[in-house]
């Protein structure tokens, strides 16, 4: 039953106007961004929605009584993540009052430094475009950087409840869209790299950066990698109208495992790669400072710009998170 409108100058019951604004089934998302410290936070949001295609924007609202408000109104990025039918766990741990809600979930860190939930459903790294005050919530506008979806079902939500959405993948869908994650994957001083079938070679990729011993290529191929030996190399765009692209280095695990391999992934000697035939001139250039990096045994972190780039050397060795934080603490 549809019932009659109220009089103009009738006051609207808030309680009866959330029902009704819950009928509307949406999505379920988790926010994130970084405080003034650099701590991750988020909150659990069904007020998503896209904006705008040229420029790439999108909205979500954030209600002042939120414990995370200030944090959001006040950085100038954030990360929106939908969640998938699997994530009702998720959505309750960023709905929570939990002290470290990131401590469950996979996390990494894209374009703009907001951290995204790796398994999630689709994610999207913004930067503010502008944030509006409305009534008892802030809009918050973000340009999407990058951001990476998957073939999963997404998680509904209908009348303060949870609910299954039949989601059969169209033909032709794209399992992901965004950052090309590639690996650097050494074996003794030889590199890997995969046939792009058109007699060319690009590098490894999979659909995300797990922080385990395995990794699961596009494609369904599974290598074991030493963990502790993975670090970021390279973050780049390759044009305006194709992904960019995050880079890792890694080193295989297991001797053995190098002559083991599907077809097309092959090793080549560090000093002697198949540059010529590298898919474009960004991974050319990549793969040549990766060369003498190696040779040097001192490498360095590129983040693209729009001079030409940045390169921050790293020196040292790599030591654990906890020990060194243990030690500064000392």
């Amino acid at each position: 039953m549809v019932e009659q409108a109220a009089a103009q100058d009738a006051p609207i019951d808030p309680i009866a106007l959330r029902r009704a604004f819950g009928t509307f089934v949406t999505g379920v998302t988790v926010i994130t961004t970084l405080d003034v410290d650099g701590t991750p936070r988020g909150m659990t949001a069904n007020s998503f929605t896209s904006v705008s295609l040229d420029p790439p924007l999108l909205l979500v609202c954030v209600a002042k009584s939120a414990s995370s408000y200030a944090v959001f109104k006040a950085a100038n990025c954030f990360a929106v993540n939908i969640l998938h039918e699997g994530q009702v766990d998720v959505s309750a741990t960023f709905a929570s009052k939990a002290q470290d809600k990131f401590q469950s979930v996979n996390h990494d860190r894209a374009h703009t430094g907001a951290p995204v939930l790796t398994d999630s459903l689709t994610w999207f790294d913004c930067s503010l475009h502008s944030a509006v005050d409305a009534g008892d919530h802030a809009i918050l506008i973000g340009q999407v950087r990058a951001f990476g979806t998957s073939p999963t079902a997404p998680l509904g939500f209908c009348r303060g409840r949870y609910a299954s959405v039949k989601d059969p993948l169209p033909t032709g869908w794209l399992a992901s869209h965004g950052m090309i994650i590639g690996y650097l994957i050494e074996a003794g001083d030889s590199l890997l790299l995969r046939s792009d079938g058109k007699g060319g070679w690009v590098l490894p990729s999979a659909r995300r950066r797990k922080a385990d011993s395995q990794l699961v290529l596009d494609g369904g191929d599974a290598l074991h990698l030493v963990p502790e030996e993975t670090f970021l190399y390279s973050v780049f765009d390759v044009a305006d109208s194709d992904p960019g692209y995050l880079v890792y280095r890694a080193r295989l695990a297991g001797e053995g495992a190098a002559s083991n391999l599907p077809a097309d992934l092959r090793f080549f000697p560090i000093d002697d790669l198949p540059y010529d035939t590298i898919a474009t001139h960004e991974l050319r250039s990549m793969l040549r400072r990766y060369g003498r990096e190696r040779l040097a045994g001192r490498f360095g972190i590129y983040m693209d710009s729009d001079d030409g780039g940045r390169i921050a050397m790293i020196d040292g060795e790599a030591r654990a998170w906890l020990q060194a934080s243990h030690d500064q603490g000392q």
